[in-house]
């Protein structure tokens, strides 16, 4: 997939599962992985910028926990911004979506 339509989501993706649970970073790309059926693959050098933007912007915060396998990991958790910050996404999304949509004519291949 192109870069640049990835960059559009890629804060809201990781929001979005931020908010089903705390997660670290190889666990996020990982999951990103199999819910898009390896659509999209975050490389690390990808994931962790967004996240330390989000966390300058007080949608997530980081804390270091131990892991089921007893390893220390740097966890990230939502905030309650980081909440609303994703329903803004995820309506700007809607708006982008139905204008691609309406100007494709509702097909996207034919």
């Amino acid at each position: 997939m192109d870069k640049r339509y990835m960059a559009l989501g890629t804060s809201m993706l990781v929001l979005s599962l931020l908010k089903q649970q705390s997660m670290y970073g190889y666990q996020m790309i990982r999951e990103l992985e199999q819910r898009s059926q390896m659509v999209f693959r975050l490389q690390e050098g990808t994931l962790y910028p967004v996240l330390h933007s989000l966390e300058q912007q007080g949608a997530v915060i980081s804390m270091q926990k131990t892991a089921e396998n007893g390893r220390m990991r740097k966890y990230y958790e939502i905030t309650s911004h980081g909440k609303k910050l994703l329903q803004e996404k995820a309506e700007e999304w809607k708006i982008y979506e139905t204008a691609v949509n309406q100007v494709m004519g509702g097909v996207l291949f034919g």
